[in-house]
């Protein structure tokens, strides 16, 4: 295959790779560069591959501005039985990039056209500064900065690096001003950020079995309570033939996993709006806050178009073998789901997963029934004047819910109302009293 707009070849490690990146990182699709392929797109390979990644990550980290990690990754892969190296690069969110050593400048700044990277034009230069965006999270500093990071040590650790005195820095978790900003206080110990899982009996949100919360701690712990917890309920689902038994999970378990992560990774906390699970009896609901990312389409979303929301928490996740390469998410997702599982909105973004058989049986179903009719009841015995808002905070139902189980409880002659909605009370009607009416 020939060079794109999208794909670079070299035969070697050159000195312009700096200016290839760049190129890519401005562009509003970013691009992949392939080491060890010639210009005709016939492999080569290379001698020392591990050396020369290592070398490449050092560069790229080191002479370009503002700060690229996250938003690249570089990896050994064969080829034809040649090693060579793909760097996968992704469009990034504080265009534009420059070379360090020569500024924010015609002769530092480039952008992709065609096969080929070009010095980028001082109106573009000016232009997309004024765009830059600077409401990101490593700009945002949060009220807390008594943060601590045992939590997220651990996790390196667990992966082999040992995150010393500079770790805050090197992750990127400080502000121009030297605070903590608002990454850090997701990966701290303890935060305000809390994930909700809910699980539903029915198809609505009126039945509600289960509302956990994982949060209050770094985010990389929370993600993994998430997939543990989801894991646990993507059951085995067994269909009996006339030939054989056929087993799969209610979810396509890869899937399921990306999206997770994805919908965590890519969720704009910068409204402080968390992502939320919810499982209902025929489908799991994921819904993270944000829309498309500026500049792109569904189109350039479903070919895998990388625009990281958050390349500091990307980096982290990438660190610590939660994400496998930019791009590689929603492609994983639609060799499972069709597009259509994908419903985007102004401000937030949902997939909905149909499951391959129902979530729960009807027995299941009817016991949560019986067990949020039996817990209403007890709670208005013991508080006959409480109100419906803490009614529904006990319950652990929305208020809406609350008032559509009162009324059915009415109509099933269990309680009445008596006096006023305000100054009045509940009361609980026996068997005697229930044949009175």
């Amino acid at each position: 295959m020939s060079e794109t707009n999208r794909r670079e070849y070299k035969q070697q490690v050159t000195d312009d790779l700096e200016k290839e990146v760049i190129a890519f990182l401005n562009y509003r699709e970013g691009g992949v560069i392939l080491i060890g392929v010639d210009k005709d797109g016939k492999v080569c390979g290379l001698d020392d591959v591990d050396k020369e990644q290592l070398k490449i990550k050092d560069r790229l980290k080191h002479n370009i501005q503002p700060s690229c990690m996250g938003l690249f990754d570089v990896i050994v892969e064969k080829n034809d039985g040649f090693d060579i190296i793909r760097i996968i690069v992704a469009s990034g969110s504080e265009k534009p990039y420059y070379l360090k050593k020569k500024g924010m400048s015609e002769k530092g700044c480039y952008i992709r056209i065609g096969s080929s990277s070009e010095p980028m034009p001082v109106r573009m230069i000016e232009d997309l500064f004024a765009k830059r965006t600077r409401n990101s999270l490593s700009k945002m500093t949060p009220g807390r900065q008594d943060l601590t990071f045992e939590q997220l040590k651990i996790y390196y650790e667990a992966k082999g690096f040992l995150l010393n005195s500079k770790f805050a820095s090197n992750l990127e978790l400080l502000t121009p001003e030297g605070k903590f900003n608002y990454v850090a206080y997701l990966m701290a110990d303890e935060n305000g950020n809390s994930i909700k899982l809910a699980k539903y009996a029915g198809k609505d949100r009126v039945d509600l079995i289960e509302n956990n919360e994982y949060g209050y701690c770094s985010l990389v712990k929370a993600t993994k309570a998430v997939l543990d917890k989801l894991e646990l309920e993507n059951r085995t689902a067994a269909k009996i033939t006339s030939k054989e038994r056929l087993e799969s999970r209610l979810w396509d378990a890869v899937a399921l996993r990306e999206a997770v992560v994805n919908a965590i990774v890519h969720n704009d906390y910068s409204k402080e709006i968390p992502p939320k699970f919810e499982i209902f009896s025929d489908r799991l609901e994921i819904t993270s806050a944000g829309g498309l990312p500026e500049g792109m389409d569904e189109i350039e979303f479903f070919e895998g178009v990388s625009i990281p929301r958050n390349k500091e928490i990307m980096r982290i996740y990438k660190d610590l073998e939660m994400v496998e390469s930019l791009g590689s998410g929603v492609p994983r997702i639609l060799e499972a789901y069709s597009k259509e599982s994908f419903v985007f909105m102004a401000n937030f973004t949902r997939m909905i997963f149909f499951a391959v058989e129902p979530v729960f049986q009807d027995e299941t179903k009817e016991k949560t029934k019986e067990k949020t009719k039996e817990k209403l009841l007890r709670i208005l015995r013991e508080n006959p004047n409480i109100n419906q808002v803490k009614l529904a905070e006990q319950v652990g139902l929305s208020v809406g819910g609350v008032e559509w189980q009162l009324r059915k409880l009415k109509d099933n002659g269990l309680i009445r109302r008596v006096g006023a909605n305000r100054g009045g009370y509940w009361e609980v009607l026996d068997k005697d009293k229930k044949n009175e009416r």
